[in-house]
């Protein structure tokens, strides 16, 4: 193992000089907390990819291959599905806002007072997020090192509070890539045809198994439109996908870019499923699934490759991870605590502000590490993270974007109404059960209708600065920053 042990301590150190470089060039609040909006194609491609895909997508989609077999893909499928109609129908307009955070954005539709309740809502969310991949350390660092549970998740933590806290979205942008990198090569390039080889082919796979695991709605059609409606429109509205969205060059970077990140999502997808597949060839009687991709890694790829391919399971989590960290802090710093101080969201000097959103980070990867220690279930705290998400605030954004009639009381009231029913529901039904999500979403969207249809418009003037931010016209005021930003960023 010492060649394998060589490259995960090559790429830790790799990741903390990436947080050292992107600390040199994180001067001002734009540079910190969205890289400038200075990123080019190849660059926001990589790096939205990276965030997305982490290791919920990787040991958890081998996992759902293992157990479902080619359908065990629509989790992830479904993920790349939301960044594509994200992309597609919605990136565009987000770009041109120039915000840096989903509720400043219902703040400037509808005219104020929806930041701070939907800012609590989105910092459970990005909090509940980063201490779900924080988790997921646990296990890497067991199967490398052999590391007691808490040992490891501090030190995976403090690696991407580190390089995070160091340079924001600069050192985050820089790691992604060499993430994304390490993906497509260590998962893509070298574990899937490995182990379909070992497996005997598709032809002997085919034999192997029950003809279900080549179905592709063999994981039931319920589970899919849950996915579907928990993942898929979960990257719509999520604070870590639309901050990277903000570090677009331009609303055609993150419209194309972010269509290409969507479609090696759905091949991610598939070759998860594929890999899943072929370990239950090899090893059909595992104690948990999730166990598939650590086993196979262990027991079939030599060395040095084994080590190259542990590291994208770890750059899958880190990237994760710390995308929902900066998430966390941002909305904690910009949407909470400046609020509830009574300052606006862009007061202050940029210098200042890049030491307090840098004090955040540290505070929210602290707590996100001790979270992490005490709790045991990723899937019930991953599952009240999305549900919160998608019952409370989808309606009032996709509202805002697509509905000229909705008002801040109904964006308020969704909010409200759908959080609280979304819990009422889960200690209902159960955290894991269908029901909160669908009826909570259910409840949200009427709350929102009549509440609107019952008050008076939004004023005029409103409207009129919304629409001017949406086709870019205010584009200058919003951060002028010097160019500083290094030629590879441009992508």
């Amino acid at each position: 193992m010492a060649v394998d042990y060589t490259v995960i301590v090559l790429y830790l150190a790799g990741m903390l000089a990436m947080g050292w470089w992107g600390m040199r060039r994180a001067k001002s609040k734009s540079e910190f907390l969205v890289a400038g909006r200075r990123l080019g194609p190849w660059m926001y491609s990589g790096t939205m990819a990276a965030i997305v895909l982490g290791g919920a997508s990787t040991i958890g989609g081998v996992g759902l291959g293992y157990k479902y077999g080619l359908s065990g893909a629509w989790m992830v499928f479904a993920i790349g599905l939301g960044l594509l109609a994200l992309s597609v129908f919605f990136s565009a307009r987000i770009a041109r806002l120039k915000v840096y955070t989903v509720s400043e954005m219902l703040d400037l539709r509808y005219g104020g007072r929806a930041g701070v309740i939907s800012g609590v809502v989105m910092w459970a969310y990005t909090l509940m997020l980063a201490v779900t991949s924080t988790i997921a350390y646990a296990t890497i660092f067991d199967v490398l090192f052999d590391l007691p549970r808490t040992v490891a998740i501090v030190l995976g933590g403090a690696i991407v509070v580190a390089y995070s806290t160091l340079g924001g979205m600069w050192s985050i942008t820089l790691t992604d890539m060499v993430q994304f990198v390490v993906k497509t090569i260590g998962v893509l390039i070298l574990l899937l045809p490995i182990a379909v080889i070992k497996a005997g082919g598709f032809a002997e796979m085919k034999a192997q198994l029950p003809t279900e695991y080549f179905a592709p709605l063999g994981i039931g059609g319920e589970t899919i439109f849950t996915y579907v409606l928990i993942y898929t429109f979960g990257m719509l509205i999520g604070q870590d996908i639309w901050q990277r969205v903000f570090t677009a060059r331009t609303d055609k970077v993150a419209k194309w870019g972010g269509t290409v990140a969507g479609t090696y999502c759905l091949v991610y997808a598939l070759a998860g499923a594929v890999i899943g597949t072929a370990a239950k060839v090899l090893y059909p009687n595992l104690p948990s699934a999730d166990d598939a991709f650590a086993t196979i890694v262990k027991d079939e790829l030599p060395m040095g490759v084994r080590g190259l391919v542990l590291a994208a399971a770890l750059a899958a989590v880190m990237s994760t991870s710390s995308g929902a960290l900066i998430a966390c802090a941002t909305v904690a710093n910009n949407d909470i605590w400046s609020k509830l101080r009574g300052l606006t969201a862009g007061g202050g000097e940029d210098h200042d502000e890049v030491k307090g959103n840098r004090l955040f980070i540290l505070l929210m990867g602290i707590a996100t590490i001790c979270i992490a220690i005490a709790l045991n279930d990723v899937v019930q705290a991953l599952t009240v993270a999305y549900n919160l998400l998608v019952g409370g605030l989808l309606v009032p954004i996709l509202g805002g974007l697509l509905w000229r009639r909705g008002t801040v009381q109904g964006a308020l009231a969704a909010v409200t109404v759908g959080g609280l029913s979304v819990i009422g529901l889960m200690w209902a039904y159960g955290i894991l059960a269908n029901e909160p999500v669908y009826y909570g979403l259910l409840a949200s969207l009427a709350a929102y209708v009549i509440v609107s249809l019952a008050t008076r418009p939004t004023d005029a003037a409103v409207l009129a600065n919304w629409r001017a931010r949406l086709a870019g016209q205010d584009a200058a005021e919003a951060d002028a920053t010097p160019e500083t930003v290094p030629a590879a960023a441009t992508g």
